[in-house]
């Protein structure tokens, strides 16, 4: 049987549907591919479909990288634009993250990237088609399909093609993202992601990738400030300051144990689309694990010195949960920006039409097979230094 997820083939085809076979930099692409794809290959326990997926999922990010290089060879000058002062919201995963980011993409002074700009950013898009571009509509039937083919996917994460998009879909183009190892069973992969991987060409690629995105914005509206969100910057804080020193950083708090039981039900149900092997309590030890070493390396990132006084605003998860909006007065505050009344009303209308359902029946600590007490002790630390409230396990 002729192994779909060997590196040159998928390196060709990728090439032929971009029609350029220049890479471009950063380095170490190639080796971060061929791990993944032997994970793939060899580990994910993939199914039929499972299998075109994930042979999609490393195509698309090779071609759209061919791609953006290709852009840059043409139009030196966009190597040169500076991103200023972008804002990262980052913090565990399940802790508020997402909406959060939804409501500040709503002030107009902010600019998330778009689901469908990121995972189709070329042709870059044209001011008299923005709102039309049939991109849009493709990617939001991709999204619905998959919905369609696990039925409660979108509850578990919502995503629509309108909506702000995730930085570890970008970094994808470096093969050196968790993106990968959410979405499949992924041992090797994800333990190398965690505890040996450089990531500071993934967030030079991050940047390439942002500049490619402001080079079509002219006649759109450029950014006065990119608003940026993953979970996944919290492993990497100096890494993200190391490319971005003057980033503003908003990172989230909450219980880890009602996290990773949260989290591990999503993995499950993220991975049920490629496999008919998903094991909720597999998933949990990842999460655990991954937790547990990215409040370390966060809390490792503040004693080092490496973010500056003032750029980093601590949010608790109850407190924004209670009152969102005296959170995201305070956010705006610490960031030193005005919290403007049209800001205000665009997140009050956004909230309105987007209430959730706070996590309703989807997740179960009992479910995770992990030890409450273990883990307790494993992040008393972390609560006791953010003053973390313990919650009731659910």
């Amino acid at each position: 049987m002729t192994n779909r997820f060997d590196p040159d083939t998928l390196i060709a085809q990728a090439s032929e549907i971009a029609g350029t076979d220049d890479f471009g930099e950063p380095a170490g692409w190639r080796e971060h591919l061929a791990l993944l794809a032997d994970g793939l290959a060899t580990e994910a326990q993939l199914n039929d479909l499972g299998l075109e997926i994930a042979v999609m999922d490393i195509v698309g990010p090779l071609v759209n990288r061919l791609r953006i290089m290709q852009w840059r060879r043409e139009n030196p000058d966009v190597a040169t634009t500076p991103v200023a002062r972008p804002i990262f919201i980052v913090g565990q995963p399940r802790t508020g993250t997402t909406i959060l980011f939804d409501l500040l993409a709503q002030d107009p002074a902010l600019r998330p990237p778009l689901t469908w700009e990121v995972d189709a950013p070329w042709p870059l898009p044209q001011p008299d088609t923005y709102t039309t571009d049939p991109r849009i509509a493709q990617i939001q039937a991709n999204i619905e399909m998959s919905e369609q083919l696990v039925p409660g996917l979108l509850a578990h994460h919502p995503m629509g093609a309108l909506v702000g998009q995730e930085c570890v879909r970008m970094s994808a183009g470096q093969f050196c993202s968790m993106i990968f190892s959410v979405q499949y069973r992924l041992p090797t992969y994800y333990r190398w992601l965690l505890h040996d991987a450089d990531h500071r060409d993934a967030y030079r690629y991050h940047r390439m990738f942002l500049q490619h995105l402001q080079s079509g914005m002219p006649g759109i509206g450029a950014p006065t400030q990119w608003l940026l969100k993953s979970p996944a910057h919290l492993w990497q804080l100096e890494a993200l300051v190391a490319e971005y020193p003057d980033a503003l950083i908003v990172q989230t708090h909450r219980d880890p144990l009602n996290v990773i039981s949260s989290i591990a039900a999503l993995t499950t149900h993220l991975r049920r689309l490629a496999s008919d092997h998903s094991d909720i309590t597999e998933c949990a030890q990842q999460s655990r694990e991954e937790i547990i070493v990215g409040l370390e390396h966060s809390m490792k990132a503040r004693d080092s010195g490496v973010l500056t006084p003032g750029q980093i605003v601590d949010v608790q998860f109850a407190d924004f949960i209670r009152d969102p909006f005296a959170t995201i007065g305070g956010i705006y505050e610490a960031l030193d920006r005005e919290f403007t009344p049209v800001a205000e009303q665009r997140m009050r209308d956004f909230l309105a039409a987007h209430p959730g359902d706070n996590g309703g029946a989807r997740y179960s600590w009992s479910n995770t097979g992990l030890d409450a007490g273990e883990v307790r002790a494993q992040v008393t630390g972390y609560q006791e230094r953010f003053g973390v409230p313990t919650e009731a396990l659910r």
